[in-house]
């Protein structure tokens, strides 16, 4: 009974698409195989043009009303799929494929239950979808009042409620067609298993993405060093972490590297300190050295050297020429080129320093020498028992 009710409704639609595309006023229009060919041709131009038509008023609308475009991109490909559905309907009156018809409908079997089953997934899943760009827009207003959320957790937040409610989607998606959503848990079980040792290195890297984004080690913009790779962050995701190194280069690090190795963070408490060595003459008077690079450097009128903690010199150990004196200062808002800008301007004032009161930074050097009245001794060898004369 149940196979004849929905035959019935499949056979009736076949029946009344058939009579609709056998249209006289058609035939007419497109009565040689030229004309069918010229309107199919006139149709893919006319799709094409009105899918370009589309993009272009959905990217002015864009830039003018929504720079995000998410709700504009979701109309732009509903109009294009309503469009694309159009000109196949128009081909089968073009060629009159009224045989074609009947198969696609019998295909789909379009009976009420399904039907009503397939809007009610449909209407499931945009509801879902606009309910995530709710809540996205919810999560960014939270968190912009609040300054101790960064926007990596902003981002992750918005993940986990997009997971949640397109879940409850799924479930209630799987209810509406009568499936049972355990006996897809069950028989999934095994298969959850064979993915998980597959994928370990994968499902690795993903929850060392949750503990960076929840226990913020560093910010994007943070001057890092992870695993002998310096740089600045640009992005954070579930999966990996991406660096710009000094030289322009874009790395890509997995985040359970990033979790499992030593990670500096010079931009996490505003500050960093600088150090720089120099080599003083042993003849010269070192105390009068340190006390000179320590004045240099506070005399130093450089946005990039703070003052407080003030710069200070200290005696680190004996070099193979010189006694080692290490400058040490502090800068702000540390980067790589204010660090670099602010060593190169030290370097140079403590140089003219030493130069102006004599004080000598040697250049390497080697000594040799020996001792004096050093002998070399030869043994005279022992004379075998055949040449021993007193034998």
């Amino acid at each position: 009974m149940i196979g004849a009710s929905a035959a019935a409704p499949a056979a009736t639609f076949a029946s009344r698409t058939a009579l609709a595309i056998e249209v006289p006023i058609v035939g007419q229009l497109f009565a040689t195989p030229f004309e069918r060919w010229l309107g199919t041709l006139a149709l893919l131009v006319g799709v094409l043009a009105g899918s370009w038509a589309i993009r272009q008023v959905g990217r002015w609308l864009r830039s003018q009303y929504d720079p995000r475009g998410s709700l504009l991109e979701a109309v732009q490909a509903a109009l294009i799929v309503a469009l694309s559905a159009g000109a196949i309907v128009a081909v089968l009156v073009i060629w009159g494929a009224s045989a074609e018809a009947t198969a696609i409908t019998e295909v789909l079997d379009p009976d009420s239950t399904t039907v009503v089953r397939g809007l009610v997934s449909l209407f499931l899943f945009v509801g879902a979808w606009g309910a995530t760009v709710f809540a996205k827009r919810v999560i960014g207003l939270v968190f912009e009042e609040h300054d101790a959320f960064s926007r990596h957790q902003q981002e992750v937040t918005y993940h986990v409620f997009q997971v949640v409610l397109y879940l409850l989607a799924i479930l209630v998606g799987l209810a509406v067609w009568g499936i049972d959503a355990s006996d897809i848990l069950l028989g999934a079980g095994f298969l959850s298993v064979v993915l998980g040792l597959a994928a370990r290195q994968t499902l690795s890297s993903v929850l060392a993405g949750f503990v960076l984004l929840f226990g913020r080690p560093f910010d994007i913009g943070d001057w890092v060093s992870i695993d002998d790779r310096e740089g600045v962050v640009t992005d954070v995701s579930v999966f990996n972490t991406e660096i710009r190194t000094f030289s322009d280069e874009y790395v890509t690090i997995p985040n359970d590297v990033v979790t499992s190795t030593g990670l500096i963070n010079r931009s996490r408490r505003g500050r960093l300190r600088v150090d720089v060595e120099i080599g003083v003459d042993y003849d010269d008077d070192v105390e009068r050295a340190r006390e000179l690079a320590t004045g240099t450097v506070r005399e130093l009128d450089r946005e990039e050297i703070r003052t407080r903690p003030q710069p200070r010199t200290v005696l680190t150990g004996f070099g193979d020429s010189a006694v080692v004196l290490e400058v040490r200062f502090w800068i702000d808002d540390p980067t790589a080129r204010r660090r670099w800008a602010a060593q190169t301007a030290v370097v140079a004032a403590v140089k003219d320093a030493f130069e102006r009161e004599g004080i000598t930074i040697p250049f390497p050097q080697r000594t040799l020498g020996g001792r004096e009245g050093l002998q070399i001794q030869s043994e005279t060898p022992r004379p075998t028992p055949d040449e021993d004369p007193d034998r």
